[in-house]
Parts: C-alpha cells; structure tokens; sequence
C-alpha cells in the first residue's frame, strides 16, 4: 500500500481481482506485523540521557511490555507530576491481536520507537497489529479526536467497473459497522471495535473499524475517517486511515485473523 499523511490523496477502487492473488496477500499479511509508519513529535522536544524524564519514560515502558492489558489490547497510563518530566503512553493492539500477540507488538513498537525518535520526548509509532503512542500533553480524559496525527494508506489497484457504486457499498458497510462497534461487559467498556465481510458481486468485501477506548466520541471519528478514504475519484481496492483515537479499513482479501 502507498502512505500519505495529507489525506488528499485518497483510496477507491476495482472490484475484479485474481484469486491467488488475494490468497497471497492473505498469506503475507496475516503472518507478520508490518511497520506502518511513524512520527516524531518534534515539538515537544528531547531529553537528555540519565535525565528524570528518560528515567520516567523507561519505567513506563517497562509497565507497559509487563502488564496484563493484552487481555483487551489496550492501556493508557501516565507518570511524573512536573511539567518537564510529565508522559503518558497509549497503547491499543487491533481487536484481533489480544493476548500474546499484543505484547509481541507492543514490544516491537517500543524497541523501534527508540530507534525511530531517539531521545524524543513525544512520537507515535503504528504497526499493523498496534499502535503506540507517548506524549507529554495532558489530555483530558475521555480524550478529544485528534485530526492532526493521522494518516491514509491505500491499495494501488483502482476498482474497476462502477467506481462510485462500489464506494458507496464500501460506506455502507462501514458505517453499518460503527453502529456494531461498542461492546460491553457489565457496564465497562472493554473493546471498541468491529469487523465483518460482506458479498460484493462475485467477490466479498472485507472491512474492519476501531476506536482507542477512551476516545470522547468514537462514532464521530470514525465517520469522518470513512468519509476521508473516498476523498477523491479514484477509487481503490483497499484503504485505510489511521490516527491516535480511531482507524478503518477494508479489503477485497480477508486481512484479519
């Protein structure tokens, strides 16, 4: 898939794909956890080794490759009472990567977030499986959408046929699964989260939405992260768009465990 962090250019697409094709991409996708992209949040700066924050920033890491939140894949802590030395680490694992592979990704991601952001105090890092996010910014929670920190990736195959009705059935779909997306286990929220697949003339579509846990209003990041991947005309086979609070998705492959 091509990246764009502008979200002008955008994904739609044809509908007739060969079989193996599809089988192969399953295969290649499903088994391994691709880096996906990343950014450093330069203006919140950097810190300096053996410094308070480093030390603050390890600890929470630590927690984090530790605790037991795989269970519903995802955490948000916060440590440091000062300003300078204050962060907060959010971590949410796709709804079918709990568990073990949870913990897989989350260990990925921090070990390339050093790499990718050295000694930066802020930065988001997104896999296909997981996204980690650290930030010195208190943010009150439920958290607020944030429309900046995100990015669209979109398959290279345009759809062929009707490009405007496929669109439209990709929408639906997706919006019938915002509808489906919170689940709830006596009272407390646990996943926000759906997936489903659908017949689409002689081929099935496939599409996934998601929401952090503690987004304020995940119906409202999600529509608009629907509406952003038919931004232009050239509709594509597969897309999605990813932020720190919400993401969607949708193939003509089954892309989810």
């Amino acid at each position: 898939m091509k990246i764009s962090f502008s979200l002008s250019k955008h994904f739609l697409f044809p509908i007739l794909v060969m079989p193996f094709l599809m089988i192969h991409s399953v295969s290649s996708l499903n088994l391994t956890n691709e880096y996906l992209n990343h950014k450093c949040l330069l203006d919140q700066g950097k810190y300096n080794s053996g410094s308070e924050y480093e030390d603050n920033l390890n600890r929470l890491f630590r927690k984090v490759s530790s605790d037991a939140y795989a269970v519903i894949g995802f955490t948000h802590t916060s440590i440091g009472t000062s300003t300078p030395n204050f962060l907060t680490i959010t971590l949410q694992c796709r709804g079918d990567s709990i568990g073990s592979k949870c913990h897989t990704c989350a260990d990925t991601a921090i070990l390339e977030f050093h790499k990718r952001c050295p000694k930066n105090k802020g930065g988001i890092i997104w896999y296909d499986q997981c996204f980690l996010y650290v930030t010195t910014i208190k943010e009150e929670v439920p958290i607020k959408t944030n429309y900046e920190n995100i990015f669209s990736m979109y398959n290279s195959n345009n759809v062929r046929g009707d490009g405007h009705f496929f669109a439209k059935r990709v929408m639906d779909f997706l919006s019938e699964l915002t509808l489906k997306v919170e689940k709830t286990i006596k009272g407390v929220h646990i996943i926000l989260y759906a997936e489903g697949e659908k017949k689409l003339g002689k081929n099935k579509l496939y599409a996934m939405v998601q929401c952090i846990q503690l987004t304020l209003d995940c119906k409202s990041c999600l529509e608009w992260s629907i509406k952003k991947l038919f931004k232009n005309s050239d509709i594509k086979q597969g897309a999605r768009v990813l932020g720190t609070n919400c993401g969607v998705r949708y193939e003509l492959y089954p892309f989810l465990r």
